[in-house]
């Protein structure tokens, strides 16, 4: 890395917090160092409410572009300049680019979930889904399964600040894909859970749980996994969270999270510099 930072170098960056266990500066540098580019890819632990600070630090120091993760999504999206129509639908944004002091903010998370989930055989057309959360990643992949064609989406979600969001998200699926039917429901309502999953294909983890320091929770029980059923998560490290660990006991087709990195990572590297990711 050192042998390439000059002052020429352009810095791309990556906001959020915790961000220690992030993979995105190693496949960034990666793919700038694959082209040659004069870029460098950092993270900063920042919290929600250092968001503003760090906007003032995108523009003094011109960051070419980079990413927002939990929980800065949503704080990210009130502070560009302008949001993709994507990110406005979601009110969210993951990625930015910086084009002469002009903010632009993207959602790329549930392009790159539901391309990930393509390359392993499973299609979201027709499906009916449950999923957990309703942050920014959560958000942004409920949108994005709206528009591939999902029949029916149970988001839950405990009874917080995000649960009114999702209730709206729910009103903007209905009028954008009205043949989608979505649900909002709380986490803790075990018997519609039990329910919901019983009658779907399709199970997704888009909360923070099973991340570290929660490696050690599973949002389902794993008395709900069946054998037919998919289930995949949004969380990468660990590799392997512990619901993924108790749906391949199950016999379910169980999907981790790094594939759904590597895609949006992919989604994201164009958006910066123009080029395909070298994914390989």
């Amino acid at each position: 890395m050192e042998k390439r930072i000059q002052g020429t170098t352009g810095l791309y960056a990556l906001f959020g917090s915790p961000v220690g266990h992030s993979g995105s500066p190693a496949m960034y540098n990666k793919a700038f160092a694959h082209y040659g580019f004069d870029y460098a890819y950092l993270a900063f632990d920042v919290k929600e409410d250092g968001m503003e600070k760090a906007f003032e630090a995108i523009r003094l120091l011109n960051i070419k572009g980079g990413n927002f993760t939990t929980p800065c999504k949503v704080a990210a999206a009130k502070l560009v300049d302008k949001l993709s129509p994507a990110a406005q639908m979601v009110c969210a944004c993951n990625a930015f680019t910086n084009e002469n002091g002009v903010i632009t903010g993207h959602i790329t998370d549930g392009i790159g979930f539901v391309q990930n989930l393509a390359k392993h055989g499973v299609s979201v057309k027709n499906q009916k889904i449950v999923i957990f959360g309703a942050g920014g990643a959560a958000t942004s992949i409920q949108v994005q399964l709206a528009l591939e064609g999902a029949k029916e989406i149970h988001i839950f979600n405990p009874k917080d600040k995000f649960f009114e969001r999702a209730e709206q998200l729910k009103e903007t699926i209905s009028k954008t894909c009205p043949g989608c039917t979505v649900t909002v429901n709380d986490v803790a309502d075990q018997a519609t859970l039990a329910e919901k999953i019983a009658a779907c294909g399709i199970v997704i983890n888009g909360t923070i749980m099973g991340m570290k320091p929660f490696e050690d929770v599973s949002l389902v029980d794993p008395s709900y996994f069946r054998s037919d059923l998919v289930v995949a998560d949004t969380v990468y490290n660990p590799e392997k969270t512990k619901l993924i660990l108790e749906a391949e006991r199950a016999g379910c087709k169980a999907i981790g999270g790094k594939g759904m990195l590597l895609e949006q990572g992919a989604v994201n590297f164009k958006l910066f510099t123009g080029k395909e990711m070298p994914l390989d």
